[in-house]
């Protein structure tokens, strides 16, 4: 099976189906929550922006660069988020997990973990991959920390690796923090994954 071929990813509290254009009006819905996109170290869609940038990453999946998901949370049946497998590397077997967004009602809960287990899973059991990426601001602590209870290791700091877009912060550099999970690691965070759905939450 190849990197980019669409596929549905089914759980208890989400599922993962192939973005289409349809989640519109739910991703702007999620979006205005929290007003994730006047957060200055990332890249969230605006409102108004939220029908091309699903354009944008529909265009990548033709280019077989990116595989772009919205995130339906099982309970309310609504998308609440995007992700996406990007940088797609078939001949390396490689993807970086990537492009992530939740509204903030459903941060924190569990369906962020589960969906990671989702393309981890999916990643390395069906697609058979050697490594999977993660990549964020250095200035992005929530993510840094999150990518890092799944039990990704740094890999390095990539310094001046892009101009920053947001308004509110023109001109900056951003320094990426590169992540990854490699093959022979995943049973272990595969285990760590479930354990954290099966805990009691305080």
């Amino acid at each position: 099976m190849a990197l980019c071929s669409p596929v549905t990813l089914t759980g208890q509290y989400a599922t993962l189906v192939p973005l289409a254009p349809e989640h519109h009006d739910d991703l702007v819905e999620g979006v205005r929550d929290g007003e994730l996109w006047k957060l200055w170290y990332t890249a969230i869609p605006t409102p108004e922006g939220m029908q091309a940038e699903i354009r944008r990453r529909l265009d990548l999946q033709s280019k077989d660069s990116m595989l772009p998901f919205a995130i339906v949370d099982n309970a309310s049946g609504k998308a609440v988020g995007m992700t996406t497998y990007m940088n797609i590397d078939n001949a390396n077997r490689r993807v970086e997990i990537g492009s992530t967004w939740y509204r903030k009602s459903v941060q924190r809960s569990p369906i962020n973990t589960e969906c990671k287990l989702m393309l981890l899973g999916h990643a390395f059991d069906s697609l058979q991959c050697i490594a999977v990426e993660f990549r964020t601001h250095f200035f992005n602590h929530q993510s840094r920390a999150g990518i890092e209870r799944l039990g990704a290791k740094l890999d390095g700091v990539l310094r001046s690796h892009q101009v920053n877009p947001h308004p509110d912060a023109k001109g900056t550099l951003r320094d990426t923090c590169v992540y990854s999970i490699i093959a022979p690691e995943w049973p272990t965070v595969r285990a760590h994954l479930q354990y954290q759905l099966t805990k009691p939450r305080v």
